[in-house]
């Protein structure tokens, strides 16, 4: 347990105000610019900008004490400790909180005479076919910009893709880098409008999805058999703002096909994304490149390097862990259920063990998976124990498993409240509210496995990160 600290409103207040941005540099964090914002190469939908910090998967964010406590699961007090310097002496910057507050309003970049730039580096570095770009570019949604740098010496040229309202007036722009050398510079203009990003309207009923608009002219590139017939969004992010804004202005597409990245932000988004569209009974497929994104697709069918794709690491924690939880129900056959064991192995996960935790959770998921397909029997319901087992499998979605290791057995305990309070004979409706609530007991306790597991790997790596650094 955490040692009680007292800290002042002073403390509490100059913790909140360091720079996020500072301290994950520090901390040999990978930040990627975004616009005015900087993004986390390890978990791209959380942005920082000064103290503040927003995660776009799970519209969450606040200032610099409750980042710490959500990404790297500390208390409070750690929290408040780490950031004030602790015992390590560090000084951490002060963030700007003037300089966050102002907002300038949307102008398009400054355009060039001319598009050369940009065509050779979509065409000889992005491979991306010259009649497509030419379509963009005739469409003055594409084009070049040419920015002098504050001292004048320099001269910027970025490739900018414009998203406009249903008017005409442009609201959105997104400029991507055509330096060869080094690191793209790429990232969304000021006071962008996050509904109207980089887009195409067809006649068909199709709506292709992208993150980034080089994503987009890549798949295009790759089935240029009348694309023009379809509609085409790029996200410039990974916001549903500008799919569900074309939806809505466009009643004619009823068909939305996901092109996101394979990589773990890509599939979180899609999940996200297809539970979104489900709700509204909009169709909803997948399309998933064999490499990390449709330009890597591209590239690989030249031969050249292409970045591979990354699995989702809960996802194949979930493998492991239901391949356990399955042995164990069959160990279960022939034992007998009742409440009172379910919460003295509920009380078991309650220890600062780590390994005891996660075995007790597993047997814990194991027991109520047999208890809730015993409920579903005695009501004639044909939901056998591999039934049961299958959806706990199929409905994890790992963008709905990011709270902390605590609020899931605060659910689990909620649940097991639930239970408890149901006396004598009961209706149907009854038995299967007692059903549902074993279920979502065995798959809370499946999620707090993956978070302590994915806790433990995070950890593992961060030290060896350490050591060589």
């Amino acid at each position: 347990m955490s040692t009680y600290i007292h800290f002042t409103e002073e403390q509490k207040q100059r913790a909140n105000e360091i720079d996020l941005v500072d301290f994950l540099q520090r901390h040999g964090e990978k930040l990627l610019r975004s616009g005015r914002e900087k993004r986390l190469a390890s978990d791209r939908s959380i942005t920082v900008r000064g103290n503040r910090w927003y995660d776009h998967e799970t519209d969450q964010g606040g200032l610099a004490i409750d980042f710490l406590q959500s990404f790297y699961g500390l208390s409070f007090p750690d929290a408040v400790t780490r950031l004030l310097g602790g015992e390590q002496g560090e000084i951490y910057k002060v963030a700007d909180i003037k300089e966050q507050g102002e907002r300038k309003p949307f102008t398009l970049p400054q355009s060039h005479s001319d598009m050369r730039r940009v065509f050779a580096y979509l065409i000889k570095q992005r491979h991306i076919d010259r009649d497509v770009i030419s379509s963009f570019a005739k469409e003055k949604i594409l084009y070049e910009s040419c920015e002098q740098s504050q001292d004048k010496t320099k001269e910027y040229h970025n490739a900018v893709f414009v998203g406009f309202d249903e008017n005409g007036i442009p609201r959105h722009a997104h400029k991507h880098g055509v330096y060869t050398k080094g690191r793209s510079f790429k990232g969304n203009v000021d006071s962008c409008d996050p509904g109207y990003s980089f887009n195409y309207i067809g006649k068909s009923n199709r709506l292709y999805v992208f993150e980034a608009p080089i994503d987009m002219l890549s798949f295009i590139t790759m089935y240029k058999k009348d694309w023009e017939q379809h509609s085409y969004v790029s996200l410039c992010g990974v916001s549903e703002q500008a799919m569900m804004k074309i939806l809505e202005t466009n009643p004619n597409l009823t068909h939305v096909i996901l092109c996101l990245d394979h990589d773990v932000t890509g599939i979180e988004t899609s999940e996200k994304f297809n539970d979104i569209l489900m709700d509204k009974k909009i169709k909803c497929d997948k399309l998933v490149p064999k490499y990390k994104d449709w330009n890597e697709d591209i590239k690989a069918s030249y031969n050249l390097p292409a970045i591979p794709s990354e699995e989702h690491p809960q996802y194949l924690l979930r493998d492991e862990s239901c391949l356990e939880i399955y042995s164990l129900t069959s160990e279960l056959k022939n034992t007998d259920y009742s409440l009172l064991k379910l919460n003295n192995l509920f009380c078991k996960c309650k220890t600062n063990n780590t390994e005891q935790m996660v075995e007790s959770l597993k047997q814990l998921s194991a027991f109520s998976l047999h208890v809730a397909a015993k409920e579903y029997r005695q009501m004639d319901v044909s939901e056998d124990i591999d039934t049961v087992k299958e959806r706990l499998y199929y409905t994890f979605k790992a963008y709905e498993n990011r709270n902390r290791i605590n609020s899931r057995l605060d659910i689990i305990g909620q649940e097991l409240m639930n239970i408890g309070k149901y006396q004598g004979i009961l209706s149907k409706t009854e038995k299967t509210s007692i059903a549902e609530s074993y279920e979502a007991i065995a798959q809370n306790c499946l999620k707090a496995v993956i978070l302590i597991e994915l806790n433990e790997q995070k950890k593992v790596h961060r030290q060896i990160k350490e050591m060589t650094m």
